[in-house]
């Protein structure tokens, strides 16, 4: 799992910056990775696997709000993080 530290200040627009949504995209991409992979070693495992689907619907109302607002942003973002949309 990648350190927060290392994500924020990659996506951030400023140094300390936890609140736009290019990081909180990037923070539950890292965090929904490492849940996927949990998950692939415990399949039943249903109470994670609720919290993964919520992280997933949170990120694709982020997603959403970005691509209304900047379109190159938004693709750009995907590409780093590697979604494919």
């Amino acid at each position: 799992m990648i350190d927060k530290k290392t994500i924020i200040t990659k996506y951030g627009r400023k140094e300390n910056d936890t609140g736009s949504p290019e990081v909180q995209v990037a923070l539950l991409t890292e965090r929904i990775n490492h849940l996927t992979d949990h998950l692939r070693l415990h399949p039943k495992d249903f109470h994670s696997r609720r919290g993964l689907l919520k992280m997933v619907g949170q990120r694709k109302g982020l997603l959403n709000y970005i691509r209304e607002g900047d379109v190159v942003k938004y693709r750009e973002l995907i590409g780093e993080l590697g979604l494919r949309k």
